[in-house]
């Protein structure tokens, strides 16, 4: 079982939309129309960033793709940022890795109180047995640091995380009207760079979490975000080295429940795949 491979890549999805948090410079605007042009790119990225937080919730489909050759991997399911980070998503079991855990071809992954919990099969031996859900704390997959900012309260992995990073910074461009998912939305595009993230860079304080060990994320990263007449996005698309995340927000509503697993039902690997890491590196 391809704990550590797992762990990651469910992580990665959920750091990507923490990691472009950041705040980065590109030179200062001379030009009136530009600094004119810039005042409008944040005004309209304020707006968008407040009616999000304000709604509470999404669902969302995603697609992940670690550049590895296999192609990408999909879930739909609901991200909820009003009490805290969490959602609640299928995915295919097979691109995951974890058909040794379940003979469904979805596997259905929560997170909650900054843990991962899948829906698996009750396995016949080991910490798993007669279990129905396998949890991996997120500290097993950012780190000490950056599990405690992945469970606090304040969202800290939500799109809303990375839209109020881009109200901030200096480098993010307009790029005009363009139709997504039969909407029609402006395009906005910025490049941040990992060393420049501000507090967020407490999601890789780690230098050998299993995020990092899989993604190098050191360099820059790219952030384009499409927003509709709704002041509300559309499409979010992070780019960081070979991977890339592409969320498509179907439907804004009020803040969902999501509800950890029952302890007696629930087999927690955090221990072993930490383990697994020492070992490795």
């Amino acid at each position: 079982m391809k704990l550590r491979h797992t762990a990651a890549w469910v992580g990665f999805t959920a750091a990507a939309l923490v990691a472009t948090s950041a705040c980065s410079a590109e030179g200062a605007k001379t030009a009136a129309k530009a600094v004119d042009n810039a005042d409008k790119v944040m005004a309209a990225l304020a707006r968008a960033t407040d009616r999000t937080q304000n709604l509470g919730s999404a669902e969302v489909a995603m697609s992940t793709d670690m550049g590895t050759g296999t192609g990408p991997v999909t879930m739909e399911g609901t991200y909820s940022w009003g009490d805290g980070f969490a959602f609640d998503v299928d995915m295919d079991t097979k691109a995951v890795q974890m058909q040794r855990l379940t003979s469904s071809p979805k596997i259905r992954m929560l997170f909650v109180h900054g843990a991962y919990y899948y829906d698996i099969d009750p396995q016949p031996s080991g910490p798993l047995k007669g279990k129905e859900w396998m949890k991996i704390d997120g500290s097993a997959v950012f780190g000490e640091k950056g599990g405690q900012a992945m469970a606090g309260g304040t969202g800290g992995g939500s799109p809303v995380a990375s839209m109020k990073a881009l109200k901030y910074a200096n480098d993010v461009d307009d790029l005009g009207k363009q139709t997504v998912d039969g909407q029609s939305a402006t395009h906005y595009h910025a490049v941040i760079k990992a060393n420049q993230m501000g507090k967020f860079k407490d999601l890789y304080g780690d230098k050998n979490n299993a995020f990092n060990q899989m993604t190098g994320a050191n360099g820059s990263m790219t952030m384009d975000i499409w927003v509709n007449d709704k002041d509300l996005p559309v499409r979010m698309k992070q780019v960081f080295g070979s991977a890339t995340v592409t969320t498509d927000f179907k439907k804004f509503g009020k803040t969902a429940t999501v509800k950890a697993p029952p302890a007696a039902q629930t087999g927690d690997l955090t221990e072993l795949l930490k383990q697994q890491q020492k070992q490795q590196g």
